[in-house]
C-alpha cells in the first residue's frame, strides 16, 4: 500500500465512521450516537431523519464528523426514497445575468438587490482584526505560543465569518428555488470567476455574491426537478450583443451601464440586455450554450434508478447477481 498520505494543514479536521455503533438516538430526537464517544447533544432536531428511518424508507449508510469555523458538525450519508411534489411552474424560459450591482437581473425586468453580506460585516471585522494584530500571536521561528485573547479574538473571526457565508448562502438557496419553482428552463452564463478576483479592485465585491455557488445549486436543483439549465458558453457575447436587431458592438466598456445599439439606436439596461440575450439562446438552436439532462428525477423514468436522489443506480448484491 506504501507511506500514508497525510492531510494538509489546511484541510479541516473531520473523521468518518462507517463501522460500529452510530446513527440516531432511540431516547429522544436531540443526541446522535457516535462510536467510542456515546451520545451527543446536537443542536437541531432529528425528527425528518428519525421519521424516514422508522418507515423504513432511509438508511443510514455512514456519518462523518469535522470542524469548521469554531463549530463541530455531524452529517450522515441517507441512502433514501423520497417522492416530493411537482413545483408550481408558470412555464417560460428566464435568462439570468449575474453582476456586482445587482445580484441578478430576470430576462422579465426584474432585479434582485444584492445583500453584499461581507461588505456590511467589514466594520467588525476591522475592528477584530487590529484588536488581534496588537495581540501576541505565534510565530514559529521563535516557537512563540499565542496568547488567549488572541485565540479568543480569532474565535470571534471565525465566528464573523461563519455568519457571512451562511447568510449568503441562503439567499442563494432561496433565489434558486425560487427559480426553479418558476420557470422550465433558465439560462445562465459559464464565467470565469477565477479570472474576475484577479482584478484587486474588483475581488471582494465579486466573491461575495457567489457566482459559482448559485450555478452549482442551479446545476443539482434543475435535475432533481426535471427543469432544464442552459449554460451559455464563456465567449458568448450577451452584453454586447443588441436584443433589437442583433448587431454586436466591438467595444462595450464595464463602467457602461446603459447599452446603446450603434446600428438600430435601440437603447436599454446593459444587464437587463444581457439578461435578454441569455433567455433567447434556447429558441434559436445556438451552438454558444450547452443543456444538461434531468436524469436523476425522481419521478420520471430514466436509467438512473428508481427514487434515488442521487441519480445514480443501486448497486446489487453478489447474491442477486449469481442469481
Amino acid at each position: 500500500m506504501g507511506f500514508p498520505r497525510f492531510r494538509s494543514k489546511r484541510h479541516r479536521l473531520s473523521c468518518r465512521f462507517s463501522t460500529g455503533s452510530f446513527g440516531l438516538s432511540e431516547s429522544d430526537r436531540r443526541h446522535v450516537q457516535l462510536p467510542r464517544i456515546g451520545l451527543v447533544r446536537t443542536h437541531e432536531s432529528t425528527r425528518k431523519l428519525a421519521r424516514h428511518v422508522e418507515r423504513g424508507t432511509a438508511r443510514i449508510r455512514s456519518a462523518t464528523v469535522s470542524f469548521q469555523r469554531g463549530r463541530w458538525h455531524v452529517s450522515f450519508s441517507v441512502e433514501i426514497t423520497k417522492t416530493e411534489p411537482e413545483p408550481a411552474v408558470t412555464g417560460g424560459t428566464v435568462g439570468v445575468d449575474l453582476g456586482v450591482k445587482h445580484l441578478a437581473v430576470l430576462s422579465t425586468g426584474e432585479s434582485i438587490a444584492n445583500p453584499k453580506h461581507l461588505d456590511a460585516a467589514q466594520r467588525e471585522l476591522r475592528r477584530l482584526q487590529r484588536r488581534a494584530a496588537r495581540q501576541q500571536g505565534p510565530d514559529k521561528r521563535t516557537k512563540r505560543t499565542p496568547s488567549n485573547r488572541w485565540r479568543t479574538t480569532q474565535a470571534r473571526i471565525a465566528k464573523l465569518h461563519t455568519a457571512v457565508a451562511n447568510a449568503r448562502r441562503d439567499g442563494l438557496h432561496k433565489l434558486s428555488t425560487r427559480l426553479v419553482a418558476e420557470f422550465d428552463t433558465v439560462v445562465i452564463e459559464d464565467l470565469h470567476v477565477a479570472g474576475m478576483v484577479r482584478n484587486r479592485r474588483l475581488a471582494r465585491a465579486v466573491s461575495d455574491v457567489g457566482m459559482g455557488e448559485l450555478r452549482r445549486q442551479l446545476d443539482y436543483t434543475t435535475t432533481w426537478t426535471g427543469r432544464q439549465l442552459v449554460v451559455a458558453d464563456r465567449g458568448y457575447p450577451s452584453s454586447k450583443t443588441c436584443n433589437d436587431c442583433g448587431a454586436v458592438k466591438a467595444k462595450l466598456r464595464l463602467s457602461e451601464r446603459t447599452f446603446t445599439c450603434d446600428h438600430c439606436g435601440y437603447r436599454t439596461d446593459r444587464d437587463l440586455n444581457a439578461a435578454r440575450n441569455l433567455a433567447g439562446l434556447t429558441s434559436s438552436h445556438s451552438w454558444w450554450a450547452t443543456k444538461n439532462e434531468p436524469a436523476g428525477n425522481p419521478r420520471k423514468p430514466s436509467p438512473a434508478g428508481s427514487g434515488y436522489r442521487h441519480g445514480k443506480t443501486p448497486t446489487q448484491r453478489a447474491g442477486a447477481n449469481a442469481a
